[in-house]
């Protein structure tokens, strides 16, 4: 009988506060002093599935234009008042929110949540850097019209989620791009930057009292209350369909993917073990052992579980000859199938949660990636606490946990594949 993977570790959770500011704004708050660093990162809830219909990249415009100007700063005084600090700076945005991310030394702290409150209350949306910030994404779409990988991935996202905004690209179409105006980045920002919706987290060198200061600074005058749209609870479309771009290049690039478990599931945790022996570890998965090791037939491959507020699905991909895409499905289709049929051996069980409960520090090394996990854990509606239960039940799967995450992840194993390239037999 194999043993049961260790989770004695120093606990996670007790190093975190929960600072709550005179004005009511919460942060979970990581004390550090030995580097005189100050790391924080916030996500209001919104994203890309904020934008509006038949304007996609609102919500990515709106973000790569936060630090282009604000208050009395142009796009160039902003940049420099930064530099002179080494202030770092930046915005992004994902499905489901929008996300800050600052890091100073601790000496300029003050004037780093300065140009931060400027950034998130005061963003000038000027239109020259507006139209810079287009150009710039347009260009990249247009890089990418032809890259495999790209046009695989697009067309599995329109396949997965039709007439859903998870099926939208994220930063835009060539399309749609040149009728984003500065109204929609305003009113995208009006409606989505919100104390509600509003998650952050801080590690380093700074205490309590004067986080809690800070926070009422840069959020305090913020509206109370989000006005987002509702997102549809959407299931995955497109099982047992094969979707192929011709592309000419000697390789093709391969997506496939089938409706997932969604995060707050009871079975989840099985689920990331099992998909983890399917395709998620680097040498010791099925996939990489099957596709690779023994056939040749790719150079890599992967599975990964997908989890949006709305949405969940299982997706992988590789890239291979031309002439042996065919041959790579067939046994991706075929461990799949095994999986769900027979679920994972005791050894690979073992090693699975062994992995996943000692690499879990990794996410941990470095003062953003705390803050960017506890960051996520909120968005995701879970307490500090999980930060402690997330091995102890990695570690409690159990066999028959993992056949029946196994039957209800992989099914009938029908996929919906897409495909980008000149493949033969498909």
């Amino acid at each position: 009988m194999t043993a049961r993977a260790s989770t004695e570790n120093p606990s996670r959770a007790a190093a975190v506060q929960k600072v709550v500011s005179k004005g009511g704004i919460e942060a979970w708050l990581v004390e550090d002093y030995a580097v005189p660093l100050v790391a924080l990162e916030f996500a209001f809830k919104g994203g890309a599935a904020q934008d509006p219909i038949g304007k996609p990249g609102v919500a990515t415009l709106l973000a790569g234009l936060l630090d282009e100007g604000a208050g009395p700063y142009d796009d160039e005084a902003f940049h420099r008042a930064l530099d002179e600090d080494a202030i770092e700076l930046s915005f992004s945005a994902d499905r489901d929110v929008l996300t800050g991310r600052m890091q100073t030394l601790s000496r300029n702290i003050g004037r780093a949540f300065e140009l931060l409150r400027l950034a998130v209350a005061e963003p000038r949306l000027d239109p020259g850097p507006l139209e810079r910030v287009v150009s710039q994404v347009a260009a990249s779409l247009k890089r990418e019209a032809n890259d495999p990988d790209f046009v695989a991935g697009r067309a599995f996202r329109g396949l997965s989620y039709p007439g859903h905004p998870y099926g939208l690209p994220v930063r835009g179409d060539l399309a749609t791009l040149p009728t984003l105006a500065r109204g929609n980045l305003i009113d995208m920002r009006t409606r989505t930057f919100a104390r509600d919706h509003l998650k952050i987290a801080v590690v380093g060198a700074i205490d309590a009292a004067t986080l809690a200061g800070h926070l009422d600074d840069v959020f305090g005058a913020l509206p109370e209350k989000a006005d987002l749209d509702p997102v549809a609870l959407v299931s995955f479309s497109g099982e047992g369909v094969r979707d192929i771009t011709p592309v000419d290049v000697p390789q093709s690039t391969i997506r496939f993917g089938r409706q997932g478990i969604a995060r707050k599931d009871p079975d989840f945790i099985a689920a990331t073990v099992v998909n983890h022996i399917l395709g998620g570890g680097i040498f010791s998965a099925r996939l990489f052992r099957e596709v690779r090791e023994k056939r040749g037939l790719a150079y890599s491959v992967y599975s990964q579980l997908v989890a949006f507020d709305h949405a969940a699905y299982l997706s992988g991909g590789t890239s291979t000859k031309n002439e042996r895409a065919a041959e790579s499905m067939d046994v991706i289709q075929g461990e799949i199938a095994s999986l769900a049929e027979h679920g994972p051996t005791e050894q690979e069980l073992d090693k699975a949660r062994k992995y996943l409960i000692g690499s879990y520090a990794l996410r941990f090394d470095t003062s953003t990636k705390i803050a960017g996990q506890l960051v996520h854990l909120q968005t995701e509606g879970f307490g500090v606490e999980y930060l402690d239960e997330r091995n102890k039940l990695i570690a409690a799967v159990t066999m028959e946990d993992a056949k029946r995450a196994a039957k209800r992840l992989f099914g009938d194993a029908k996929l919906l594949v897409t495909v980008a390239g000149r493949p033969e037999g498909m």
